[in-house]
């Protein structure tokens, strides 16, 4: 199974796969080659549990093609609890900010052809 198809496995359970560097055991999300934290090469993939709190977001209400049918929604950054990672997702039904305010948790949900699908909580 390749990188790609091992995280969207784990984000259609919930989860985000992250890569624990094998020196510092910094998380990271599995698209970096080297550790930030110490520089490092050498990774172990490490499942995390995609639930957090949303941090910042766009509403769209005016869809790009193909996205018609989900307006409005959000596209929102979350950061996970228990970890500094960040991942971008998918929320539907979200029209106006008092919808979606900064700090709401949230879960990964799933994965289709928008992405990841985040939920509040």
């Amino acid at each position: 199974m390749s990188a790609k198809e091992d995280f969207i496995e784990n984000a259609k359970n919930g989860k985000v796969l992250a890569r624990k560097c094998t020196e510092c055991n910094e998380l990271h999300l599995a698209t970096v080659y080297f550790c930030k934290k110490c520089g490092n090469k050498n990774f172990e993939n490490h499942p995390v549990d995609g639930i957090g709190k949303i941090v910042t977001y766009t509403i769209m209400t005016v869809p790009p093609e193909g996205f018609e049918q989900y307006s409005p929604y959000a596209w929102a950054v979350m950061e996970l609890n228990d970890s500094n990672i960040r991942i971008s997702g998918f929320l539907p039904n979200i029209a106006k900010p008092e919808d979606l305010p900064v700090g709401t948790p949230a879960k990964i949900i799933g994965y289709d052809a928008r992405g990841i699908v985040l939920e509040k909580l």
